[in-house]
């Protein structure tokens, strides 16, 4: 089968099927639509034309066209999922990219805010003449449930269960896990559910000005402009609030597996990322604190 068209049968798996953020799509799309100019300047057309020696090759101009280590593994993900299906599908025989590994990179510890941040972005939201209730109640859900931007925009009314204090939740892979609901979120929610005139239980947990679903696009500004006015991180995005619930999670004593099971990772490696934060952290107060550091 000619390289293009598998794309395209692949991208619309990812999107529809798997339904990965459109993000992710854009992202693989990019990735997979440079790989195949590659393959037509050697004058391969045909997925089964390509060979573990040609992926090689591909890594070798990577490198001369110094694209940074965690681009490369970027890309290498990309082509790894649409030969995988490519395999599973009987499109191809073999899977050339099987014992084609990453290259070794120096993994980049998450940026964090502190939990005292966090409870002045309320204060701010009091302070604003936007929609409070909405407001806390994204940074509530972001935060609070440890959850991606893009789940959150897909949440509807019926995901939530303030009686059983727990949200059910969407994730990668088309996955759905229960993740639970804080007792001092609840109050915030109950005050953010009677702002809304519920006629169905499956319309959007959030809704813009507009009454359509919340994007992603408009959460990332909503947490940009307040998470701007309480810290000087530099990323401010929605998953800043991500990598900060895990870390306090971790800091104040919760199992790393247990950790693992509410952010929906699927891997525990993924989620010991947030034990090295904890750690460094703790350096950091001993250097600033200890008469002995």
């Amino acid at each position: 089968m000619q390289i293009d068209i598998i794309i395209e049968k692949y991208l619309e798996n990812i999107a529809k099927i798997r339904r990965y953020s459109s993000l992710t799509v854009k992202s693989y799309s990019e990735d997979l639509r440079e790989f195949s100019v590659f393959c037509k300047n050697y004058n391969k057309n045909e997925l089964s034309e390509i060979s573990e020696r040609f992926f090689r090759t591909y890594l070798a101009f990577l490198n001369e066209k110094k694209y940074e280590k965690t681009s490369i593994s970027r890309k290498l993900s990309s082509l790894r999922g649409i030969f995988k299906f490519a395999f599973q599908h009987n499109y191809i025989i073999e899977n050339p990219i099987l014992s084609i590994t990453n290259p070794k990179t120096k993994r980049k510890l998450p940026d964090i805010t502190t939990s005292g941040s966090i409870l002045e972005v309320y204060d701010e939201i009091e302070k604003s003449d936007d929609n409070h209730e909405l407001l806390k109640a994204i940074f509530e859900i972001l935060y609070g449930c440890a959850i991606r931007v893009s789940e959150l925009c897909n949440l509807n009314l019926s995901d939530l269960d303030l009686d059983r204090k727990s949200l059910t939740v969407l994730g990668k892979g088309n996955k759905m896990r229960v993740v639970p609901v804080g007792e001092k979120s609840i109050p915030v929610l109950r005050n953010y559910l009677l702002t809304r005139n519920v006629a169905d239980f499956n319309d959007p947990l959030f809704l813009t000005e507009n009454n359509q679903r919340i994007y992603p696009r408009l959460v990332h500004r909503i947490v940009t402009k307040y998470l701007g006015k309480v810290t000087e991180i530099k990323k401010k995005s929605p998953h800043i609030l991500r990598h900060s619930a895990a870390t306090h999670m971790l800091d104040n004593g919760a199992d790393l597996r247990a950790v693992k099971e509410i952010l929906g990772h699927e891997n525990l490696s993924t989620t010991q990322i947030y034990t090295h934060v904890s750690i460094e952290r703790l350096k950091s107060t001993y250097k600033k604190a200890h008469p002995k550091s």
